[in-house]
């Protein structure tokens, strides 16, 4: 009796221990794309800084500058006549 629960104690104690195994491995592949994402992120934003800085520079004649919209305060005159239907007078 004593042999077959050491032996089943010493099973459970190796599942246990190749479960956190794959656990810790898990987390850490885990923090180690989260960590990659940052570093891709931070030379993402360097390279649209160095980018925006040489466009500073040399942008005078490679943007066009949309023109600017014409806005009139008057309001259309329509011309119209209402009818309304069963009235045969008119107005």
């Amino acid at each position: 009796m004593t042999s077959s629960g050491a032996k089943h104690v010493g099973n459970i104690a190796g599942i246990i221990a190749g479960t956190v195994a794959e656990v810790t491995k898990e987390i850490g592949e885990w923090f180690t794309d989260a960590i990659e994402m940052k570093e891709a992120a931070e030379a993402a934003r360097r390279d649209a800084e160095a980018r925006h800085g040489l466009d500073l520079e040399h942008d005078d004649d490679l943007e066009p500058t949309a023109p600017k919209p014409t806005v009139t305060t008057e309001a259309p005159f329509v011309d119209a006549e209402v009818v309304e239907p069963g009235v045969d007078e008119t107005r």
